[in-house]
């Protein structure tokens, strides 16, 4: 593979990375949290600096910061043919409070929520921090992809109490986009028994696949005030520590509620996270296509490597920087502590309600990768 700009990256011990502290004077490569060990794109860095060479860091409130709004509403236009009104716009300093949000704008406590299982720990957990009962709606696989078991979404979705579908599109761990066909089955389903959507489609611009296409579940009609999609560019362009992100709800009443279920708790989203956004989403195309070849050649190099592993197996994810790897050809009782005493630090798959797998980030330099299956297959030999 021809040199790229991301076979190489700053360190990171020096600069109090969580992903790279969590494994602090122990020789494990940190491959678990999701952010990626790529330097943000050099427009979005030069919009900072000159953000801060201006020297003022004063209140900027969102909703007036018109840029950002417009941004947004380009970037949906261009890249998901989505025309967005930027009223719909709700700011928001991640997608995490946006779904304890829209937990609190769509249920009362005592409700149901549906969760797609496995998912990532803040969102299997957002049911019980807000007072509300989780139902898990299980992943399958089909043939050689994981999707929805649609099954039991349609008989968990006819509980009455149940109010809202905590959707996450691309699937995160499992790295799936959800296509039009399956998005239009989980309409139907909720429209039929009452059910709000809320979809965090955060890795929504890091789809790899040539033959996936990303569908923003309120794009579609039938969806569009029956739920509110949640986006960033944080993880596309590495921007998760600025603590930007947007809600795009075009019902007012909804809008409205889950604007009141923030207020005096959820922050501003600060004006260096707008900058970051407004300049990832004018200006850095070509970087991002840089990086999706780069991350489609990991992923490809990634998975043929496990794959030939004793004892693991992985399906290449359609979207994400995120392999789900199962492990459970280890026959381990603790999956986790065998990768880490390899030298090796993915995200525990227990932590996702699968404790037989793994998620492993490769989303950093190939080199790292090729040090991590050489520690496996060490171990694993």
């Amino acid at each position: 593979m021809p040199a790229s700009p991301f076979d190489h990256a700053p360190d990171r011990w020096s600069h109090h990375s969580f992903k790279w502290n969590r494994y602090r004077g122990r020789d494990v490569l940190p491959l678990w949290v999701a952010d990626m060990d790529f330097p943000a794109p050099p427009p979005v860095l030069e919009a900072l600096q000159g953000y801060l060479n201006h020297g003022v860091l004063g209140y900027v409130l969102p909703d007036e910061y018109e840029p950002g709004r417009a941004a947004v509403c380009g970037w949906l236009s261009r890249r998901h043919g989505w025309s967005v009104q930027p009223d719909w716009i709700v700011w928001v300093p991640g997608v995490v409070p946006a779904f304890h949000a829209a937990c609190r704008a769509c249920c009362a406590p005592g409700d149901k929520v549906l969760v797609q299982v496995p998912n990532y720990p803040p969102l299997l957990s957002a049911p019980h921090h807000n007072h509300l009962e989780r139902l898990d709606v299980p992943t399958v696989r089909v043939r050689d992809r994981w999707t929805l078991d649609f099954d039991a979404l349609e008989r968990l979705a006819a509980d009455p109490r149940c109010r809202l579908f905590l959707q996450c599109s691309p699937m995160n761990p499992c790295g799936s986009v959800l296509g039009e066909a399956e998005l239009d089955r989980v309409a139907e389903i909720c429209l039929r028994h009452g059910v709000l959507l809320c979809s965090d489609e955060i890795h929504c611009d890091l789809v790899l696949d040539p033959g996936a296409r990303h569908v923003p579940a309120t794009r579609l009609p039938h969806l569009a005030e029956h739920s509110l999609t949640l986006m960033a560019a944080s993880k596309t362009f590495n921007i998760a520590g600025l603590g930007a992100a947007f809600a795009v709800i075009p019902d007012e009443t909804l809008r409205r509620r889950f604007r009141h279920a923030m207020a005096g708790i959820v922050p501003w989203v600060n004006v260096l996270g707008l900058i970051a956004t407004e300049a990832a989403l004018t200006r850095c195309d070509g970087w991002l296509a840089d990086l999706l070849a780069y991350l489609r050649g990991n992923r490809d190099w990634l998975c043929a490597e496990l794959n030939r592993l004793p004892g693991l197996s992985v399906l290449p994810p359609e979207a994400t920087f995120l392999a789900w790897v199962d492990a459970s050809g280890l026959r381990s009782a603790d999956v986790q502590q065998r990768f880490e005493a390899a030298g090796v630090g993915p995200s525990a798959g227990r932590d996702f309600g699968w404790p037989a797998f793994a998620r492993v980030n490769f989303g950093c330099p190939r080199s790292t990768l090729e040090e991590a299956v050489t520690r496996l297959a060490r171990s694993l030999a």
